[in-house]
């Protein structure tokens, strides 16, 4: 499809939904992973010194790509705010603890880093980069690396 661009604005235009649809499929890729690593934290231990609550493992949160002060934006976050059923830990605690391994403050050796390995199977290993890539060049825009 051929497009006019005569001046910034009619960039801005044209742009934007492409970079709103890379943020949200990207933030896609973020949510994914970190409920995938979630559920390894999940099935790595089973308590027996406490009841197991289950708020942690929904607590991912993915907020839809949009634009917002001029820039294309997409969240992927752990919401603490909802896990209120702990006893004597808060929410941010417990996502604290998860992201070293710990259980209930305990370290049982096998639970994964639940927001590091998200990172790191993400964005330190490259995946987001290739999704961009590939993302941007099904929109039609040639895309060198």
């Amino acid at each position: 499809m051929k497009m006019e661009i005569n001046n910034v604005n009619d960039l801005s235009k044209i742009m934007q939904p492409v970079l709103v649809g890379l943020v949200d499929q990207l933030a896609n890729r973020v949510y994914e992973t970190l409920n995938f690593f979630l559920q390894s934290y999940y099935d790595s231990y089973n308590p027996v010194s406490y009841r197991r609550q289950y708020d942690f493992l929904r607590s991912a949160i993915k907020v839809k790509g949009r634009m917002s002060r001029g820039k294309a934006v997409a969240y992927v976050y752990i919401d603490t705010e909802s896990m209120s059923n702990y006893y004597n830990a808060t929410g941010y605690q417990v996502a604290t603890w998860a992201n070293e391994g710990l259980h209930g403050g305990l370290n049982v050796g096998t639970s994964p880093h639940v927001w590091d390995e998200t990172l790191t199977c993400t964005i330190e290993d490259g995946t987001l980069l290739k999704e961009a890539i590939s993302y941007l060049k099904s929109q039609g825009l040639s895309v060198s690396t």
